[in-house]
């Protein structure tokens, strides 16, 4: 008779430990994100110059890496000096070009590439600046975003040695990179 009782309670909690199972691997909702999330407002002052999350690179940005070869940085050579890194890589830092991020992460940082021996700002500016850059122009400002915006959408890449001032400035729900460029050296022929 007290077996009774045990099959009792163990049937019905056997068949719930096998539904819970079987609807977690065939139901396309995590149950465990949902129990999980945090109920903060989203938008808030701690966001403040965070990347908008999307993981989506834009084409002209895949098309430029593609037409490089270069490939990404490895966790392994993160914070490793930039002039130590090897050609053909990019990756990712804020105005201090001393070393790269693998990742962009949640921050406002440029994308950074280094090929042929040079090392490269890539973002977005507006076509007045960037004549500007090609005109060869001196001492002018190229205000740049990490992402293409209204009024900077278009790509471009600059040489960090062109760039005698780098300041980031707040901007809206992000930043801008103020590229200060006063003089570009003239081409070897």
């Amino acid at each position: 008779m007290k077996r009774w009782y045990l099959y009792l309670i163990a049937a019905p909690l056997g068949l719930v430990v096998l539904g819970y199972f079987i609807v977690r691997g065939n139901a396309p909702i995590n149950f465990a994100d949902i129990l999980s999330r945090d109920n903060h407002a989203t938008n808030t002052q701690r966001d403040v110059g965070k990347m908008p999350e999307t993981n989506a690179v834009p084409k002209e940005v895949l098309k430029l890496r593609y037409e490089q070869q270069l490939r990404p940085l490895t966790e392994q050579e993160e914070g490793t000096k930039i002039q130590d890194l090897p050609n053909g890589i990019y990756g990712f830092s804020m105005c201090s070009v001393v070393a790269l991020r693998a990742k962009r992460g949640s921050t406002f940082s440029l994308e950074v590439h280094k090929h042929e021996g040079i090392v490269f700002y890539v973002g977005y500016a507006s076509d007045e600046h960037i004549e500007k850059y090609l005109t060869r122009q001196k001492d002018f400002h190229i205000l740049t975003s990490p992402h293409s915006r209204k009024g900077a959408s278009s790509l471009f890449e600059i040489p960090v040695e062109f760039v005698s001032k780098c300041e980031e400035r707040p901007d809206g729900d992000g930043y801008l990179f103020d590229l200060l460029v006063t003089t570009i050296p003239e081409l070897q022929t």
